[in-house]
């Protein structure tokens, strides 16, 4: 699809002009004036659900993984964990009824933590440790995490692999850290569309 030079000029100046909420005049060009309405209030609208995730997202990530952690965690010490089994097929070489509980008992540490805003190097440096121990079975026990190897995944295998999805909260929640004082003093770049 070929634009004029005056179409390209037109998309440059409304990508430079800030957002309003305020229907443009080819808006009003186009389309009749209650679906203009209507467009006005569906970007009030996404700007109001931009903004409520903005504020409450990280806080909520943070506790999720904080709640998750010391859940599970606690599940382990007190022998209710479905993962106690696997994880003590996996770290054969040690006595299940030490590295069950230990484990356990870190993951609570992870947990807390992460509830503690100022602790966050604390959380990622302990979930740093304890992460790549959660793959193992992947590679000692294929046949208890795979239906077909490499993509067909049992439950287990699936919950192993949902730790990505852990390292990067672990990441979003980490970026966190210190930006006050970064953007006090200007060291964090300011990226624009």
């Amino acid at each position: 699809h070929v634009r004029s030079r005056r179409q390209r000029q037109m998309c440059i100046r409304d990508r430079n002009q800030p957002r309003t909420n305020t229907p443009d005049s080819h808006s009003l060009a186009i389309y009749p004036r209650s679906m203009v309405n209507i467009q006005q209030r569906l970007r009030e609208l996404d700007d109001a659900v931009v903004g409520l995730m903005g504020r409450i997202g990280l806080p909520f990530l943070r506790v999720g993984i904080g709640v998750i952690f010391i859940w599970f965690g606690l599940l382990k010490p007190l022998g209710l964990s479905p993962a106690a089994e696997l994880l003590a097929r996996t770290v054969y070489w040690w006595t299940p009824e030490i590295v069950v509980p230990a484990l356990g008992w870190w993951e609570v540490a992870i947990g807390v933590t992460f509830l503690i805003p100022r602790l966050t190097r604390v959380a990622i440096f302990l979930l740093t440790v304890q992460m790549p121990g959660t793959f193992l079975p992947l590679a000692l026990l294929p046949e208890v995490c795979f239906t077909v190897f490499p993509w067909g995944l049992t439950l287990e295998g699936q919950y192993i692999v949902k730790n990505l999805i852990i390292i990067g909260a672990a990441m979003a929640i980490g970026s966190t850290i210190e930006t006050k004082r970064r953007l006090r003093t200007r060291s964090i770049p300011v990226l624009s569309d």
